[in-house]
């Protein structure tokens, strides 16, 4: 009955090589025969059948020269059953030498690995669940209710998607996999600040309940609320296996270590914001399942806000603004069904959110966000309508760097930001004052001076207060994958720079002191911060292109 388990494979044959390797199939039944896989990356198994993940036989002691080997993997409920097969030949010609009987969870179709995010109003909240239940089958709803308090049922809505609605290969191809069925149930009329308990289930036809674990959240606060609340900002994750083993694009080397820190720290935050490139699935579609697996214990009990990366949307021909295959051929459908996020409509990842004293302006950088299009009006929109007496953290958010980055590609480029990236929005961060503006894509981190038409215009380096005239920009990229470099000539507007997996925090003490700080995921602790102290009227006041201009006759 559980999410995740430990199994002991156990293999051997009487010709061991170094080339020899352990693969896991789920569904169990596969096709042994190599595939041309031109979608691939170096050193991935070339079958017709994509393995979940694999590991080299002679990872375990001893295999070469006895010719037997013993290595412990970890499953996730994935909704099928699995089998384990020992190749030779190595990845680039594999030939079957055994394969082992079929393994299967208790109930393979059981509701997993919970994610909650908050909806479109700030008494809202919603979970979201994969299982493998069609709603004729089972009637897939929450229970919930204040912690102490009788529960209610909610009933959920059910999404899923097929190969057909993938753009591209490898998704449509040897990476497809049933992504199972994903619900998303909403519970509202949320009490500010209270706990809450909520268990997801599915009720059969007879009458009968599978049930999910118990977990608790707590509801979020009112737009404008006074009270210690505290924001997680990070892009750029990924996944790994905790068992040591590969998978397909398997270059995420710190994922785990921000995971790890991130549940360790579940008490000392209230909400996440994954600014886009989530599991790095590629087309590979069962990495989605393990990505929601890998982060549930965050997911499960605090909001987990997403956005879109390249590495979900991109596809040429898909309406995207950048015409590249990052996506592997998914063009979004799976990290547009898999999580909820508060959109008009799913198929624009754009959306706002009000925290208590914050609004998150949440962009698509993946969407043209240039003046005139849709999403431009809405980012206006969503910059202008808030109400700074009340709320006067505004945070700004895409994935890539639509503001300043001094990453090696983008300083060849000779503009320190993605193409035409700042040239239509840095006027809305101006006019309208946003205090940061965050990004991912770039794996590292960086935060400039507040900033504005590329000058720095505040010598201050870690304390920011009075007249607000100019934006904070922040590359918070370092999640998981693999590091970028930075240029060598370290422009002046760039404050701090670390090569290294981290993520960063926002804690508003009240409406007037604001503390940012910039964590390693290695250690937890904080290598650079910076704090903000400032009055209404501080945001007010007129600065360069913040305020309509007066003539005598007006």
């Amino acid at each position: 009955d559980e999410d995740t388990v430990w199994v002991t494979v156990k293999y051997g044959w009487d010709n061991p090589t170094p080339d020899d390797w352990i693969a896991v199939f789920s569904p169990a039944d596969f096709i042994s025969g190599t595939c041309p896989n031109p979608e691939r990356y170096p050193a991935e198994p070339l079958l017709c059948t994509a393995p979940i993940k694999y590991q080299y036989a002679n990872y375990s002691a001893n295999y070469l020269k006895g010719g037997k080997g013993s290595i412990r993997l970890q499953l996730i409920n994935q909704r099928a059953d699995f089998s384990f097969a020992l190749f030779t030949g190595g990845l680039e010609n594999p030939k079957l030498v055994s394969v082992s009987k079929k393994a299967v969870f208790k109930n393979p179709k059981a509701p997993v690995f919970p994610r909650l995010a908050q909806g479109k109003t700030h008494d809202e909240m919603t979970v979201t669940w994969t299982s493998g239940y069609d709603v004729s089958e089972a009637y897939p709803f929450v229970e919930w209710g204040m912690a102490g308090a009788a529960g209610t049922r909610t009933p959920a809505g059910t999404l899923t998607f097929n190969r057909g609605s993938m753009c591209g290969e490898p998704a449509r191809t040897v990476g497809w996999r049933e992504p199972g069925f994903i619900h998303t149930a909403f519970m509202r009329n949320l009490w500010p600040n209270k706990e809450y308990f909520y268990k997801i289930g599915h009720e059969l036809s007879d009458g009968t309940v599978v049930w999910a674990k118990p977990y608790t959240f707590r509801a979020p606060p009112t737009p404008g609320q006074n009270s210690l609340q505290r924001i997680i900002v990070f892009g750029d994750m990924g996944k790994a296996e905790r068992d040591g083993s590969n998978e397909f694009a398997n270059y995420q080397p710190g994922s785990l270590n921000t995971t790890d820190r991130l549940i360790e720290d579940l008490d000392n935050y209230d909400i996440v914001f994954h600014i886009g490139d989530m599991p790095y699935a590629n087309g590979y579609l069962s990495q989605w399942d393990q990505f929601t697996a890998q982060v549930a214990p965050i997911s499960a009990k605090k909001p987990y806000m997403v956005a879109s990366g390249n590495h979900e949307r991109d596809w040429p021909n898909t309406g995207g603004f950048f015409d590249v295959e990052d996506s592997g051929g998914e063009c979004g459908v799976p990290a547009e069904t898999m999580y909820y996020y508060p959109a008009e409509n799913r198929a624009n990842f754009w959306y706002k959110v009000d925290y208590g004293m914050f609004r998150f302006c949440v962009a698509d950088s993946e969407h043209d966000w240039r003046e005139g299009t849709p999403q431009y009006k809405f980012i206006e929109e969503c910059l202008s309508t808030v109400d700074r007496k009340h709320q006067p953290w505004l945070i700004f958010t895409a994935h890539r760097v639509l503001g300043y980055s001094s990453n090696s590609w983008y300083a060849d480029q000779g503009s320190f930001e993605e193409p035409e990236g700042r040239e239509s929005l840095q006027k809305l961060w101006q006019k309208y004052r946003v205090d940061i503006a965050y990004f991912g894509h770039v794996h590292n981190y960086e935060r400039t001076c507040p900033l504005y038409q590329s000058q720095c215009v505040n010598s201050e380096k870690s304390h920011y207060s009075g007249t607000m005239n100019g934006t904070i920009f922040v590359v918070a990229g370092g999640g998981g994958s693999h590091l970028s470099e930075y240029t060598t000539a370290i422009p002046k507007w760039s404050i701090f720079r670390d090569h290294d997996y981290g993520f960063t925090k926002l804690t508003a003490f009240n409406h007037s002191s604001l503390l940012f700080e910039y964590m390693k995921s290695s250690d937890g602790k904080v290598y650079d911060s910076f704090t903000i102290h400032r009055d209404y009227r501080d945001v007010l006041s007129c600065v360069h292109d913040s305020c309509f201009p007066t003539t005598l006759a007006s």
